[in-house]
């Protein structure tokens, strides 16, 4: 075995619209655990995968500014370390995103091989993907570029495709000539692909040596090379965050590595893959990789059906009761319901547009929002007033800030709380409460090793997250 390293760089910039309303803009499907009775999320999941790869490194994680410690929160609970975690100012696709983590990579190994992967796919057979991956890597340090290519199970119209130059045995696992990248398909084109033995599906994932890569972006896109290099030479070191310069990177061209690289250069090479891949694009994936009944339903939390078949019924809250119902899709949360018919799967995310569109923040926002100390919830509000539910993990600490436009009062129901309000020190436990009165000065911390849970009740004539002025943050927001 080459001793020569493996770097996983980890892509964590996607939206997982197709999956509203449980994915949304505010927590994006890759922090979701979206299977029944899974563990762990599906970015923990592709990173846990990684262990039985030798010669793996500590990942490079792509994400973007404002999942930044929704990241670093699923990192800790799997107790996994990183090279480093790079924030996007914006998104640019992966071929950007590819060559500022080559760059990074070239900063700590001589030459290493890139193991490119999203965060949010699914693989049931860890074994067969680090057998593959292993047998890959002896193509990759021939400075050869390798794809990995799914052997397709129907036919798919929401994947791109891969022809390749010859048929193949199902079964071998060798590097084959890429013919060309084929777009995502009409419904008669995928079964015409599916009957062939010449197409695969087209993964996103990639094994290449560092260099070789940006030999090749050099070689098609330079300017990609020359916007990503300045952008981590003038890049600002932010806790455990590199933030990429954004002027620099703003410059990149929006393009996939696809596109940029693959479908021109002459060292492509695809890998076949059947593992149990799933990219988990839309609830109709999530219906088809789940353990189903006699009648073919999927149902999660409290759910009641009779007489239905093929369905997906979803409840993250309320009783979902289905009667008589065939080939839906019914996913419940506590701020939104989505019904459709599975073969109508991706529209959802043409319907976000038009939630955009009418500026229905459900379209974008959860109830839950997510933040460096813990979350809250909205759970009640009317015109001057709101009611939030508030979690705040052991250690963690709100910032010092005062507000010009509302006063608040706070009710521990689990806990201890350390309080801060002008200058004043003291502590609350359950059934204890205080009121912030309007422009004070105040923070709050949880000094224990318990979840500290708290009642939010807000007062004034604006209660927007704006009105919030940081005096001091750990955090460096």
């Amino acid at each position: 075995m080459n001793n020569n390293k493996i770097v996983p760089v980890i892509m964590c910039g996607g939206r997982g619209s197709r999956l509203w309303p449980l994915s949304r803009e505010s927590f994006p499907k890759q922090y979701l655990k979206i299977k029944k009775g899974n563990k762990f999320s599906l970015l923990q999941n592709t990173i846990i995968r990684l262990k039985g790869i030798e010669n793996i490194t500590n990942p490079i994680i792509i994400c973007n500014e404002e999942h930044r410690f929704i990241l670093l929160d699923q990192l800790e609970e799997i107790d996994i370390d990183y090279n480093s975690i790079i924030l996007e100012p914006t998104g640019k696709n992966t071929a950007p995103a590819i060559t500022v983590a080559a760059l990074q990579a070239l900063q700590t190994e001589e030459n290493p091989n890139l193991l490119i992967l999203a965060s949010d796919h699914e693989i049931k057979n860890d074994i067969k993907f680090v057998d593959v991956v292993q047998k890959a890597l002896e193509i990759s340090e021939k400075n050869l570029l390798v794809t990995f290519g799914i052997i397709p199970t129907h036919p798919e119209t929401g994947y791109g495709y891969i022809e390749v130059e010859e048929n193949f045995l199902k079964g071998e696992i060798r590097g084959l000539p890429i013919k060309k990248f084929v777009e995502k398909p009409t419904k008669s084109k995928a079964e015409e692909f599916v009957s062939q033995k010449r197409f695969f599906w087209n993964s996103g994932m990639f094994l290449f040596k560092a260099k070789t890569i940006l030999k090749e972006i050099d070689k098609y896109y330079p300017d990609i090379r020359n916007h990503c290099s300045q952008s981590l030479l003038k890049s600002k070191k932010d806790l455990s965050f590199i933030r990429l310069d954004s002027e620099s990177f703003k410059k990149c061209i929006d393009i996939s590595i696809d596109v940029a690289v693959m479908e021109k250069t002459s060292l492509a090479t695809v890998f076949p893959l059947d593992a149990g891949w799933s990219d988990i694009g839309s609830w109709k994936s999530v219906w088809e990789t789940e353990e189903k009944d006699k009648k073919g339903n999927v149902s999660l939390g409290k759910v009641l059906s009779k007489k239905s078949e093929n369905c997906y019924i979803r409840s993250e809250n309320r009783l979902v009761v289905g009667i008589g119902i065939k080939n839906l899709i019914i996913v419940e949360t506590n701020d939104a319901i989505l019904i459709a018919n599975k073969e109508f799967d991706q529209e959802v995310k043409y319907m976000l547009k038009d939630l955009e569109r009418k500026r229905y923040e459900e379209g974008k926002i959860h109830k839950k929002i997510f933040r460096p100390w813990g979350n809250y919830i909205s759970l009640a509000e009317g015109k001057n007033w709101q009611v939030k539910r508030i979690e705040v993990r052991s250690g963690g600490s709100l910032s010092l800030q005062l507000h010009n436009h509302r006063s608040e009062h706070w009710i521990i129901v689990k806990g201890k709380a350390l309080i801060e309000i002008d200058e004043k020190h003291f502590t609350l436990v359950e059934n204890q409460s205080t009121y912030i009165p309007l422009k004070s000065k105040h923070r709050l911390s949880n000094p224990s090793e318990e979840t500290l849970v708290l009642i939010e009740v807000q007062s004034g004539n604006y209660l927007g997250e704006d009105d919030i002025i940081r005096i001091k943050d750990i955090y460096g927001r």
